[in-house]
């Protein structure tokens, strides 16, 4: 074949997403690579999200012999965003494997943005910048025509042992203009496999917008940026008409950073879903504020929306402030009750950490978790990435290590409030906490002599000693440097 796409994204590396038995495909692979097929090339694709390391990738290159070798990774799959240090390794094998190979190599992916000399020094031949599929379809062909693509806008590549920066090229405005993503590329069967062996749904993966247009500090954006384009309604429902003629999938995680900001986005979404009498259901990830606009949690509602998560991030004003999140406590409350009313489930993103965040503040988030009662909670510390305002704070308390091993690390890499410890206990203390809450609501409001209420008490039990234990040991550690 003349281009092999691939990524480095291995869930095999991540522990926790592994264990947690829900992968979805590489969707930003196998858009790039429908773009580049639409444009005349032959392409293959080299999945490696189910597979155990790069050394799979040996026998591929062996047997296809592919003229190019495209690692692009899946830049809708926030994972991909927090440049985790084992997939930067294992992007680092392929590369040497595809170079020994006499493959012309192409990177593709937030950490590649971020770190192009590296992977340059590694044998990359080309990173692409931010949005892909133009700067690759120029660049291959120039190659072809025998030209070394110097004069390709978007890329970095090295030229007599110096770095060659072209420069940003603009981002795509009309999405409709690139062409649903080539699933037929992906073995499905082997993700649905996955899905089932951990007891839940089949589900996949769709992008209605690539960007966001808000600030939050701590946030990088190096693919798409902080401008916002959205695919038209008609393309996404065309999409998931096929996928469920195709695949049988009625249920999907819109993995938009914020999912129908466009006015008048979701309601004309909803209808056109009733127009061809598709019933899905599905989760979004959007902001507080935004879904108070009129009638959109209406409308989601209607549409099918089965669970939204919220950046709710904490409890306290001033730090929500300090992230420049443009949101009120006030309007996470609001929204928080207005979407379980028309009975879709709430789930929080909390992060703990952030610069200055004292105590009460902790507290604060905690309190607001037992007020609120979201369906599900997501935690995570402050992680500073290049690109980002909070990078620049803390660049220079930064060592050797700025980057995560795997997502579920939770390194601290500045100085805190407390140390390390202290937060991987509160981790714990707060989902423990949690989960007995969901436990003595349900028994609030159901009978103890039933199935279900027997497991809600049985679980408030299990987990009301460990959320004295937890609490304990992050009072213990409160003081110790």
């Amino acid at each position: 074949m003349k281009v092999l796409f691939s990524h480095a994204y291995y869930y095999q590396l991540d522990p926790k997403q592994w264990k947690g038995k829900t992968p979805y495909p590489p969707l930003g692979t196998i858009t790039a690579a429908s773009f580049l097929r639409e444009n005349g090339y032959e392409v293959g694709l080299f999945d490696t999200g189910l597979l155990d390391g790069p050394d799979t990738v040996i026998p591929i290159l062996h047997d296809h012999k592919p003229e190019y070798l495209v690692l692009y990774d899946d830049g809708f799959n926030y994972l991909t965003k927090m440049c985790l240090t084992n997939m930067r390794e294992a992007a680092y094998r392929m590369i040497g494997y595809a170079k020994d190979r006499g493959c012309k190599v192409v990177l593709s992916s937030s950490d590649s943005t971020d770190h192009y000399q590296k992977y340059l020094e590694k044998g990359a031949d080309f990173v692409l910048l931010g949005e892909g599929e133009e700067t690759l379809l120029e660049l291959i062909n120039e190659l072809e025509l025998g030209e070394d693509g110097s004069d390709v806008k978007g890329m970095c590549f090295m030229a007599k042992d110096e770095v060659v920066n072209t420069g940003r090229r603009p981002v795509i405005r009309d999405l409709d203009q690139i062409p649903i993503a080539a699933w037929d590329l992906v073995d499905i069967e082997s993700y649905r496999r996955i899905w089932e062996e951990g007891g839940r749904e089949f589900t996949l993966n769709i992008a209605t917008t690539r960007g966001c247009p808000y600030k939050c500090n701590w946030c990088a954006k190096p693919i798409y940026g902080n401008r916002y384009n959205s695919r038209s309604p008609k393309q996404v429902v065309e999409e998931i008409e096929m996928l469920g003629k195709e695949f049988g999938v009625s249920k999907f995680w819109m993995c938009d950073d914020i999912f129908g900001l466009k006015p008048n986005w979701v309601q004309e979404f909803r209808d056109l879903l009733k127009e061809k009498g598709l019933k899905i259901r599905y989760k979004i990830q959007s902001r507080a504020d935004l879904l108070l606009q009129d009638d959109t949690i209406e409308a989601l509602a209607q549409s099918g929306l089965e669970e939204v998560w919220l950046g709710a991030e904490s409890g306290s004003q001033r730090i929500l402030d300090a992230m420049d999140k443009g949101t009120t406590l006030e309007q996470i409350k609001t929204s928080t009750e207005q979407l379980q009313k028309f009975g879709v489930r709430v789930a929080y993103f909390l992060q703990f950490g952030y610069l200055g965040e004292t105590k009460e503040e902790i507290e604060a988030t905690i309190q607001m978790v037992a007020d609120n009662k979201p369906d599900d909670i997501g935690v995570s510390v402050s992680y500073p990435l290049p690109g980002t305002k909070f990078y620049d704070i803390v660049q220079d308390q930064l060592g050797q290590k700025a980057n995560w091993t795997d997502s579920d690390e939770l390194a601290l890499m500045f100085k805190n409030t407390f140390n390390q410890d202290y937060y991987k206990a509160l981790h714990r203390f707060i989902h423990k906490f949690f989960r007995r809450n969901q436990a003595q609501e349900y028994l609030k409001k159901h009978s103890l002599f039933s199935i279900s209420g027997v497991k809600a008490f049985l679980k408030k039990i299990y987990y009301t000693p460990l959320i004295s234990y937890y609490r304990n040991k992050m009072k213990r550690l409160e003081n110790v440097a």
